[in-house]
């Protein structure tokens, strides 16, 4: 699978991207039956050539949302109470939801390096959610996340609608 490198992906996407999105539409209309099965797939060989830490991009970007586990985990690795972490690092959305305040991540490290791996978000170990069951439901996230990771915008390219 051939994966654009970052600085190529809003020049692709500048001349791809609505394509892409309409096929995300027609895929969300009638998702053929083996869509998890493609999806799951594509995103297995995506990511057994790509590697997260030459890019950073979703951490660089994005905030994930963040819930109570989430903030309970990492303020207790953090040596925080939950309230200070929040007050340290989280601010309320508009949907009510918990969300970094700051972008570029505070534990991203400049290597891409996350300083809290092993007891980051669930949003971020899901990331890019290319490998959910009923991935009709998440087109709308690979959408979004194409413009975020090459390894989606890769993926998508070769989903067949059939």
């Amino acid at each position: 699978m051939l994966i654009p490198k970052p600085d190529e992906l809003r020049n692709l996407l500048a001349k791809q991207g609505e394509s892409l999105k309409k096929k995300l539409k027609k895929l969300k209309q009638k998702s053929p039956k083996n869509l998890d099965e493609q999806f799951n797939d594509l995103h297995e060989e995506a990511f057994e050539v790509y590697d997260c830490l030459s890019c950073g991009n979703c951490c660089k970007t994005t905030s994930p949302m963040l819930f109570e586990k989430d903030i309970e985990r990492l303020s207790s690795y953090l040596k925080l109470k939950p309230g200070d972490f929040v007050e340290k690092y989280l601010f309320l959305d508009t949907d009510g939801i918990y969300a970094m305040k700051s972008t570029p991540c505070p534990f991203l490290d400049n290597d891409n390096y996350c300083s809290v791996y092993d007891h980051r978000p669930k949003a971020c170990r899901e990331f890019p959610h290319t490998n959910h069951r009923k991935m009709h439901t998440h087109l709308h996230l690979a959408a979004k996340n194409m413009e975020i990771c090459p390894a989606v915008y890769a993926i998508v390219q070769k989903i067949d609608i059939m």
